[in-house]
């Protein structure tokens, strides 16, 4: 299954929207590949077993459960999530890119693509789009918290 949307960071024509930088915007995803607890429910600790300069090589613990993933970091572009697949876990990828299409707007741009076979029946096609719902609402409160991190600049996890 591959699936892809667009969040609007910035909205000129909105001004109860707070105005995220793109320097703001990637330290948010940065803190989110180093520090997921903070941003994914039900994810226990998070233990990194590498890093590079632009990698990390992270081993999550969700209960009894654990899935290693690699981050592939891109400076003031993109994050890329590569789950490895498992007998007990789906394996697949996520990036996240910023896009900056002129100075005033700025959009994150979540792109899936897993190893979900493709919907061929009604039901299928029903878990599909609540596995698409659950990823849009998760990507909505990634960017909500990363809002909260650097508007709380004195707060854990801030943004600086």
């Amino acid at each position: 299954m591959n699936f892809e949307h667009l969040i609007q960071i910035n909205d000129p024509l909105n001004p109860l929207v707070e105005t995220l930088t793109p320097e703001q915007l990637w330290e948010g995803l940065v803190l989110r590949a180093e520090q997921p607890q903070l941003f994914v429910i039900g994810l226990d600790s998070c233990t990194i077993l590498s890093r590079t300069d632009h990698t990390l090589e992270r081993e999550l613990h969700y209960g009894s459960a654990t899935v290693r993933d690699r981050v592939t970091l891109t400076p003031h572009k993109s994050v890329r999530y590569d789950i490895h697949a498992t007998e007990a876990h789906v394996g697949g990828s996520l990036t996240m890119t910023i896009e900056q299409p002129d100075e005033v707007q700025l959009f994150l741009r979540f792109e899936y693509a897993t190893t979900l076979p493709s919907a061929d029946t009604e039901d299928a096609r029903q878990t599909t789009e609540i596995v698409k719902s659950a990823y849009r609402e998760a990507d909505i409160d990634t960017v909500r918290l990363i809002r909260q991190y650097a508007a709380n600049p004195d707060k854990p996890g801030a943004l600086h």
